[in-house]
């Protein structure tokens, strides 16, 4: 019987995060979980490329926008199950057991979220995200997100926009199950621009996106 999970990361400029992203899947590997891995790149200048060709990644290649990159990468999965990581996501150590009981069922899930880092914000943070991902159905990409091929392509697939994708995406999914498994992301845009005015940051960009700003308007801003 074959793997059940394709494993779909966009990538733009990702060698110092892969890596670890790459290495803490091997445990889904072994338990065989991961039928293929598919990295789909954005235009990448640095090693990215190389180190997904060492891990023995399938590679899609076209312009950068993460909506778009996932979008491709999606459509090359072969599994029944697609987990769709960002490049700087890790899974906790024991990841694949939760995943291994949630595929009994049918319906979507994400990871719990976690920073890199430690202290009051980080926890604060991290909490009001998984509060709005249980109650509100709102996990962001950053927790990873585990669903159905079938579900993912009758909801319509990631939107080729830059941002706000995985937000377009589960708003269209069945109720989504939060995973008794953290996801640790990267906590640096956090720190440089501080907990709280980034939080909030975050929180004026997701609702002028439900007030129907441009999300090629929205990016622009955010990365700023």
């Amino acid at each position: 019987m074959p793997a059940p999970i394709s494993v779909v990361i966009p990538t733009l400029n990702a060698a110092d995060a892969l890596p670890e992203c790459l290495g803490a899947l091997m445990e889904g590997l072994h338990a065989g979980l991961i039928r293929d891995l598919i990295i789909s790149d954005g235009g990448s200048a640095d090693l990215t490329l190389e180190i997904a060709e060492e891990a023995g990644a399938r590679i899609v290649t076209g312009t950068p926008s993460r909506g778009g990159q996932l979008r491709r990468g999606c459509a090359e999965a072969g599994g029944d199950w697609l987990l769709i990581l960002h490049a700087d996501t890790v899974l906790e150590s024991g990841w694949s057991e939760a995943v291994s009981a949630h595929l009994s069922s049918t319906g979507p899930a994400a990871f719990r979220l976690a920073f890199r880092a430690r202290g009051i914000a980080p926890g604060w943070v991290s909490g009001w995200a998984n509060l709005r991902s249980r109650v509100f159905r709102l996990p962001y990409g950053d927790q990873g997100l585990l669903v159905p091929r079938e579900i993912y392509h009758a909801a319509g697939g990631y939107p080729d926009q830059p941002l706000m994708e995985d937000v377009a995406l589960v708003r269209s999914l069945p109720r989504i199950t939060l995973l008794d498994a953290r996801a640790f992301t990267s906590a640096e845009r956090y720190e440089q621009a501080g907990w709280i005015r980034r939080g909030s940051r975050n929180l004026w960009t997701l609702l002028r996106y439900f007030l129907g700003t441009d999300p090629q308007v929205l990016a622009q801003a955010y990365r700023r």
